[in-house]
């Protein structure tokens, strides 16, 4: 009986919010949920024009911003004061919507050419490159001294950290748009072969496939053995990991939009944005709604959970502060262009890009 009890801690045990923000979501496991929150009310610390659009989410480690840019490649900004610290020239259309990861000081991001770049955190200078076979819109993930990341060739890519060396590659039936989400030695990516695979990270063997029933672009954030994703076909899936299925389906009953927006989960809370203008919040375990608020334009951006509140933008120009209980609205940030980025959190602080090529960093 004691044995039993332990393995459902386990299984139930939710992650430590990270102190900082390495990753898109802010960890390889894809919550979306940050260690720090920032002020009751937001304020502008600095902002910065970083290139034509920023498409891709902030990365925070160490006092520094990683942001990428069309037009410009990617930046290193100080934290505190927005100060440039370095550029890094990425040529072509530049980076989408991969968003930079680090660890160990090395900064990762993938380009639309398809390139994933590896740049020395201190100095912005290129430590190695590697080609795939299509462009690149999902992010990096650092897990076991390998970068894991998907490209359009079909393929999700693990190359050792340190040297940009192939370890292995993993085929799948269709380009591999989201990112991969990592727990316990697992890879992760809901795919645009309308099927969640899990992939071993030391091989790259596959050791879990589940139908999704619909393509999808939303990365898989997990929580106590369970995936959380949204569908082009309007819903919104909870996968139970080990027993290799889908437990359930959340769809709005009049709003029939796609789910694009990666999902955030807090406190028993899946908390997603949809192309409906909607931010939903759902039941973690039964996927049943427990509110939604309406936004004035589609919702691309995935929100981010911290102190209790929810940080959603909308292509709407706009940034919504609300409560994690309720929904209810505790403060608006106007950008003044769309948010399709996604907010990174770290050290009290809140970094996002615009559109129009714009970084804000708030608290």
């Amino acid at each position: 009986m004691r044995t039993i009890l332990l393995s459902i801690a386990v299984l139930m045990a939710v992650p430590t919010p990270p102190a900082g923000w390495t990753h898109f979501r802010g960890t390889p496991a894809l919550t979306g949920v940050a260690g720090t929150a920032p002020a009751d009310t937001l304020r502008v610390q600095w902002s910065v024009e970083a290139g034509e659009s920023v498409e891709s989410s902030a990365a925070i480690d160490g006092g520094v911003v990683f942001v990428a840019a069309k037009g410009a490649g990617l930046l290193a900004l100080d934290l505190a004061t927005g100060r440039k610290l370095w550029t890094y020239a990425i040529p072509g259309e530049g980076v989408g919507e991969s968003s930079p990861a680090v660890a160990a000081g090395l900064v990762f991001v993938g380009d639309l050419k398809g390139t994933v770049h590896a740049v020395d955190a201190g100095t912005g200078r290129a430590r190695w490159t590697y080609k795939t076979g299509s462009e690149i819109k999902s992010s990096p993930v650092i897990a076991d001294g390998k970068v894991l990341i998907g490209s359009y060739d079909g393929n999700l890519y693990a190359l050792v950290a340190a040297t940009g060396t192939l370890a292995w590659k993993a085929v799948t039936e269709g380009p591999v748009h989201a990112t991969a989400s990592v727990v316990d030695g697992i890879a992760y990516i809901a795919g645009c072969d309308e099927h969640l695979r899990g992939i071993r990270v030391s091989d790259g063997q596959q050791v879990l496939e589940v139908a999704s029933g619909a393509y999808t672009g939303a990365s898989p954030a997990i929580v106590a053995g369970r995936a959380y994703y949204g569908t082009f076909d309007n819903e919104v899936l909870a996968v139970d990991l080990a027993g290799k299925r889908v437990v359930w389906r959340y769809q709005h009953p009049e709003r029939k939009f796609p789910f694009y927006a990666s999902a955030a989960v807090a406190d028993g809370r899946v908390v997603v944005g949809g192309r409906d203008k909607l931010v939903h919040c759902l039941d973690a375990k039964t996927g049943s709604a427990l509110w939604t608020f309406a936004t004035q334009a589609r919702i691309d951006s995935s929100p981010a959970v911290a102190g209790g509140r929810v940080f959603a933008g909308s292509n709407d120009g706009r940034l919504y502060v609300l409560d994690l209980k309720d929904g209810a609205r505790k403060g608006v940030f106007e950008a003044g262009a769309p948010l399709s980025a996604s907010p990174a959190i770290a050290d009290g602080r809140l970094v996002i890009g615009t559109q129009d090529g714009r970084v804000y960093c708030l608290r």
